[in-house]
């Protein structure tokens, strides 16, 4: 394991944490499900309407009925959990070490709608791979914060909290660990961050991994703001782009056409107005829930059939499914959360109107593609935005949440991304 011994002050600075919410939160909960006032049902015999009446009458029924928080709490509680003051906010962590030698240091950054509950399931492949399948050598120590302003870290007091922001604090948090040398992965809001670190390339960080494109060549990022995708050449139509022309020859696709197959409204309005979204999210579970299920139709379509069916896809069960909304409640981070996405907003629109570009990422990055990920990012575009790409990879199985879904063949990737760096 490459690591140096803290000195007492970094080791006072890190302080261990444990989950503990009170049973009166838990009441009011239940009794805020049941008593919700419902709309009608859709008007439509599918999700195009949004998320639909039946399908979240089931998962309110077990929520309120047969759904056990305190579960998810000792499993929280059994990993080792810290919490530790950055830049005036207390961030919130689980590092679990492996018990191989010559480990490699790995820090993972959710994304939204999720946490660090989407991570628990990998905590096992990756820091003890001979008990799944892999090598003494490929083992990682782990670190999963949580990103300030969801789960149990403190939410940024101040506008400017985005991407950069984390990613310097995340540099800081794995020198506070004494890693010398480490590596870091991210998908959704998390490969914005990962992407954040490679391009400010913090002493240590050997290279990244991404299941997203957080970044995009520039003329793709005007045509998703700017309401057009331009085809590039050689794209193979797809779930996510299933209505973006095949052909650099044709017209530009508008954005809203791939409404059936890629939703934007949740991360327009959370970009545009995410304290507006919040009143309504901090007041009603029920409400939270159905934003959070009107995500993407792949992960919405296997959370309907976990509690319609009773049939879960991979490691997205009831229970786990539960686990990371019910987080999101507790905690009273629906508003917070949202706010990161103003703040990329933000950005990239000032960027977009000055011209100015990101610093150049050349540390090695591995990218993979899981088949039912909402953009499927062709390795044309990836290699735009990072020329140094080392690791490609088009994955048989997975979706939004891979590591949640899909834990052995996302370990997998990292192993395989990340063997060139030990």
């Amino acid at each position: 394991m490459s690591a140096t011994t803290p000195d007492m002050a970094t080791e006072a600075a890190i302080r261990p944490f444990e989950v503990s919410v009170p049973d009166e939160q838990l009441k009011d909960l239940r009794g805020r499900i049941t008593a919700t006032r419902w709309p009608r049902k859709e008007l439509v015999a599918d999700g195009s309407q949004g998320v639909q009446l039946g399908m979240l009458q089931a998962l309110t029924r077990y929520w309120a009925t047969d759904y056990d928080w305190r579960r998810c709490e000792a499993r929280l509680n059994a990993l080792p959990q810290f919490k530790t003051e950055i830049d005036g906010l207390d961030i919130h962590f689980i590092h679990v070490k492996s018990r191989h030698e010559n480990a490699l240091p790995l820090i993972i950054t959710h994304g939204w709608p999720g946490s660090v509950i989407e991570m628990l399931e990998v905590v096992g492949p990756l820091t003890d791979p001979t008990a799944h399948g892999g090598r003494a050598e490929d083992a990682f120590d782990l670190v999963l914060p949580s990103i300030p302003g969801y789960g149990f870290s403190d939410e940024p007091k101040e506008r400017g909290y985005g991407p950069d922001q984390i990613a310097k604090a995340w540099a800081e948090l794995m020198n506070r660990l004494g890693y010398s040398r480490y590596v870091a992965q991210g998908g959704d809001q998390g490969a914005n961050v990962t992407d954040a670190m490679g391009r400010l390339a913090p002493k240590g960080l050997l290279g990244i991994h991404l299941n997203l494109l957080g970044s995009f060549p520039t003329p793709v990022l005007i045509g998703i703001f700017g309401g057009t995708i331009p085809a590039p050449e050689g794209l193979v139509k797809r779930l996510a782009v299933a209505a973006i022309s095949a052909s650099a020859d044709k017209e530009p696709v508008a954005f809203n056409q791939t409404a059936a197959v890629f939703r934007r409204g949740y991360f327009v309005e959370m970009g545009e107005h995410p304290q507006t979204v919040g009143y309504s999210l901090m007041d009603s579970p029920v409400g939270l829930v159905a934003w959070m299920l009107d995500h993407d139709p792949d992960s919405y379509a296997k959370i309907a059939r976990a509690f319609v069916d009773g049939a879960p896809v991979g490691g997205l069960t009831r229970d786990r499914i539960l686990d990371n909304m019910t987080l999101y409640w507790l905690t009273g981070t629906a508003a917070s959360a949202a706010r990161l996405y103003w703040e990329e907003t933000q950005s990239i629109g000032a960027a977009l109107a000055s011209g100015q570009k990101p610093p150049k990422l050349t540390l090695p990055v591995g990218f993979t593609v899981f088949p039912s990920e909402i953009i499927q990012a062709p390795r044309s575009w990836t290699e735009k935005v990072y020329p140094n790409l080392t690791y490609f990879h088009e994955a048989d199985k997975g979706g939004h949440f891979a590591a949640w879904e899909e834990p052995e063949a996302f370990s997998q990737e990292l192993r395989t991304a990340f063997k060139t760096l030990r």
